[in-house]
Parts: structure tokens; C-alpha cells; sequence
């Protein structure tokens, strides 16, 4: 037991030093793809919604950017690092969060589309569910009418509910009375 607790301290140590986004899967640190411009800004305006939503009504926990790392323990993955979201837990100081965030937002990029990255994607959201995430949000920009598939814990399959331009997206009980215009995501267009 002490060797595998030793080896997951080395591999967080390692994703500590790893040249920009990685998680831990599989008993490795695995690089991720870096984002072009509409997702970062599609990210970016989620977390600006949630910090001033989170402030306003001083909300425990913590809104959460691109490059966040997320320390949990299932057995083939050990790391989550989504591309915005909400954390309620222990304060981190300068360390990785420990434990999943309460709500997770995937923001697909250019490299996740086909029936390849759908299976990635739906373990992806499996295993949030399987460390305590009660809500992942599905950004897809690509899509004409930018949508955002909102799932609910355990169902990593089946969307609760899909957003489209003109319609207010929410992440429910996770982070209380939070919603999010889905036009928002192509205001900095």
C-alpha cells in the first residue's frame, strides 16, 4: 500500500512540473490539447459568470479557470482538469485541489469531435460523477446553435438537459441560483 500511495505522490509531483494542461490517467501524466481562441473565451466568460455570481451572493467554495487541477482517487485516474467550474471543499493554498470539483465544464476544442473522442469524453464524465461531481456542463461551439449539454450525476450518458442561443443554461443544486445566458458565449465574437 505504502508503494502505491509513494507512486501517486510521484506522479502529482510530476504533474506539478508538467509543462502546461495534463492529468493524471492511467498511472501517467497525460499531456492535454492546448485550445484555440472561442473555447478559452467561451471558458473564460462561464468562470467570470460564476465568480461574480458566487461573490454577489457569498456562495462557499470557489469559481475556477483553465489549468485548475483536481486531485482525486479512482483507480485509473488520479487528476481532473476541466476548463472551468465550481469547487466547494478545503482551501488548497498553492497545492491542487483536493478532491472533484462540484461542477465541470468541458469546453470541446477542435480535436473533440468523432465517435473516438465521444467515447473520451463520456469516461471523462463518468469518472467526475465517480469522484463527486454532481454537474458537467458539454460546451459544444462548433454546433450552430452553441450548445451545452447539462449532465447530472450518475448519468454520464444521457443529457438532463440541452441549451441552445436564447435559452438561460443552469448547473442546479450545485452551484444554487446560478443560470448563464447561452448567447454569453459568443459575446466576445
Amino acid at each position: 500500500m505504502a508503494t502505491i500511495t509513494r507512486e501517486i505522490d510521484m506522479l502529482i509531483e510530476e504533474l506539478y512540473r508538467a509543462d502546461g494542461k495534463a492529468e493524471i490517467i492511467g498511472g501517467k501524466v497525460v499531456r492535454l490539447m492546448s485550445t484555440g481562441r472561442k473555447p478559452m473565451l467561451a471558458a473564460a466568460d462561464i468562470y467570470v459568470s460564476l465568480r461574480s455570481h458566487s461573490r454577489q451572493h457569498r456562495l462557499p467554495g470557489t469559481p475556477f479557470t483553465d489549468g485548475t487541477s483536481f486531485v482525486v482517487n479512482l483507480p485509473h485516474r488520479k487528476s481532473f482538469s476541466p476548463d472551468a467550474g465550481y469547487y466547494v471543499g478545503p482551501d488548497s493554498e498553492m497545492r491542487f485541489f483536493d478532491g472533484a470539483p462540484i461542477f465541470a465544464v468541458e469546453v470541446r476544442s477542435e480535436g473533440d469531435y468523432g465517435p473516438s473522442a465521444e467515447e473520451k469524453i463520456e469516461a471523462k464524465r463518468a469518472d467526475y460523477f465517480a469522484a463527486g461531481t454532481q454537474v458537467v456542463w458539454d460546451v459544444d461551439l462548433l454546433n450552430n446553435e452553441a450548445i451545452i449539454r447539462k449532465f447530472v450525476a450518475p448519468d454520464s450518458v444521457n443529457p438532463a438537459s440541452v441549451f441552445g442561443r436564447g435559452q438561460t443554461a443552469d448547473a442546479d443544486s450545485a452551484v444554487p441560483g446560478w443560470t448563464m445566458n447561452v448567447d454569453e458565449l459568443f459575446d466576445s465574437e
